[in-house]
């Protein structure tokens, strides 16, 4: 990773991390996961900022998923374990941020990107804005049970079981439809769309936002099992393999189902 990979920015009462591969349509390496991490830590000891946005540069892509070639040195089941774990401590620190977090989406949020922009409590999105979980198509592995948790609890058991299960995009209008988006606004008005919301923000008791959102996660969290037999099961198959490598070669994998 660059220094200018992933990008922090203090804007007012707001903090803006801007996800900064454009020509990889914001596609999150390994050191991206951990700047975010330490980005979220560092929103949250400024007492200054009062919300926090997240946003991919270029606007054709929120984050496009993770880097497939991260993948690459895959060489057991026990690796896929590992990397759902890491993904799942990101993306949980996006959710545990104390400050209300919005996802500016523009273009594409697939895979890790649509888990990241799931964990932010407000989506706001251009008319343009596609969401999708493509893995059933691409990589043949599976989510943790917090990533399936967070999308069931935005938009239904229902509707993910037809998000992963027929790997599409959903259209900005289907997202709002589904509850998955909570604004879709003209993307020449989004960012003061996005500031506005960070005003108001900013002038409600953060206390209140605080634990609300605290609650809101507990609940959601309540009883969840674990998924690691899932994980081994998905990451340790010749599918998995098959789609990793598909993917880099750009062609048409060939499912086994083993």
């Amino acid at each position: 990773m660059t220094d200018t990979d992933l990008l922090y920015e203090r804007r007012g009462p707001m903090a803006v991390i801007t996800f900064n591969r454009p020509q990889a349509r914001n596609a999150m390496t390994f050191a991206m996961y951990e700047d975010l991490r330490r980005r979220c830590q560092q929103a949250d000891e400024d007492d200054a900022v009062r919300a926090l946005v997240l946003r991919g540069a270029g606007g054709r892509a929120f984050v496009a998923g993770t880097d497939i070639n991260q993948f690459r040195e895959f060489r057991t089941p026990s690796d896929g374990v590992a990397y759902e774990e890491r993904i799942d401590r990101i993306i949980g620190r996006v959710e545990l941020v104390g400050k209300p977090t919005i996802a500016l989406v523009e273009g594409y949020a697939v895979g890790a990107g649509l888990a990241i922009a799931a964990a932010c409590d407000l989506r706001v999105c251009t008319p343009d804005a596609q969401f999708g979980m493509p893995i059933a198509r691409t990589l043949g592995n599976c989510l943790s049970m917090e990533n399936y948790a967070r999308l069931v609890s935005l938009i239904g058991p229902a509707r993910t079981k037809v998000l992963i299960f027929t790997a599409r995009m959903a259209s900005a209008r289907e997202a709002l439809d589904a509850g998955l988006v909570t604004e879709v606004v003209p993307a020449a008005e989004i960012e003061d769309r996005v500031a506005e919301l960070c005003a108001l923000l900013a002038r409600h008791a953060p206390i209140t936002l605080r634990a609300t959102k605290e609650a809101i996660r507990r609940i959601r969290e309540a009883g969840l099992p674990s998924g690691e037999d899932l994980i081994l099961e998905a990451y340790g198959s010749d599918d998995f393999r098959e789609g990793v490598a598909t993917f880099l070669e750009k062609r048409t994998p060939v499912w086994t189902g083993s």
